[in-house]
């Protein structure tokens, strides 16, 4: 797996998509994957659970420069603690950008706002855990916040591995539709809609969308990719952020860059999609 970027000529990679979570709240993440049965149909034994150093550690191991926290909040009330526990993560681990979450409640565009001044360098919004419509008139003052603060969110809102009642690309376009200039990162390629998600990155210039599963052994038995995906992957080439879902994932990290490569886009895109995408979303500079 290091080989891979290695052998591009890269520094190492970028991941969008991790997360650290504060204790008691990864507790309950990791609780509801090891009833992953009951809830999704499917075994998910999480590979990653050590401590928190553990898995910093692991992570700059295996080449990860630079990764996120994303904490998200499912419920009115959680998300000022989770911005200020992440902040803290990141001002104690310096390759971690500083991650913020937000929820449908008074005064959201608020604390969206300090997050931003104080340094929150990209937003998770999790429509299917936090069962919100994102057109919610409550964050219509929030997205107007992060679009004209450019700042990405990575938002979680495919219909897979479950729907929601708020998934798939009808909200997140309507969404769109209103503040255009919004950077929305499409969490695992916006599974199962691949294309539908696809066709908001041909729509608007600021959509880009990660690659968290996408390809694993794991998920292409829950939603495989379409055939005929690969030619869009490669025709949104500056628009495809390497995310993995570390450390809940079932399978080793390097599965994922695997996965990746035998998707057979070539080493440019390869080494766009795990390195410069991501540097240049974040101002981190070339390779």
């Amino acid at each position: 797996m290091t080989e891979v970027w290695r052998a591009l000529g890269l520094p190492g990679l970028i991941d969008v998509h991790t997360h650290f979570l504060p204790p008691s709240v990864q507790a309950k993440v990791w609780a509801y994957f090891d009833d992953a049965g009951a809830n999704y149909g499917v075994d998910w034994p999480v590979r990653y659970r050590g401590t928190v150093p553990e898995r910093v550690a692991q992570l700059r191991a295996l080449g990860v420069r630079a990764f996120t926290s994303l904490v998200y909040a499912h419920k009115p009330g959680m998300a000022v603690w989770l911005n200020d526990w992440a902040a803290g993560f990141a001002a104690d681990t310096p390759d971690c950008l500083r991650s913020a979450t937000f929820f449908p409640e008074p005064g959201a565009h608020n604390y969206v706002r300090a997050a931003v001044e104080g340094g929150a360098r990209v937003f998770k919004a999790h429509v299917q855990v936090g069962g919100y419509d994102p057109l919610d008139p409550l964050l219509d003052p929030v997205w107007g916040v992060l679009a004209d603060a450019r700042v990405p969110v990575v938002i979680h809102c495919g219909s897979g591995p479950m729907p929601g009642r708020h998934t798939g690309p009808g909200p997140v376009g309507a969404v769109l539709a209103r503040h255009p200039s919004l950077r929305l990162v499409i969490a695992h390629l916006g599974l199962p809609e691949y294309h539908e998600h696809l066709d908001l990155a041909d729509r608007y210039p600021g959509v880009y969308l990660d690659t968290t599963m996408v390809g694993t052994d794991f998920t292409e038995k829950l939603a495989p990719l379409p055939a005929d995906v690969g030619p869009r992957l490669a025709g949104h080439a500056d628009r495809i952020l390497l995310g993995s879902d570390f450390p809940s994932i079932p399978y080793p990290y390097g599965h994922q860059l695997d996965a990746l490569v035998r998707l057979g886009l070539g080493d440019d895109w390869l080494r766009r999609v795990l390195w410069a995408n991501g540097a240049e979303l974040f101002g981190m500079g070339p390779a």
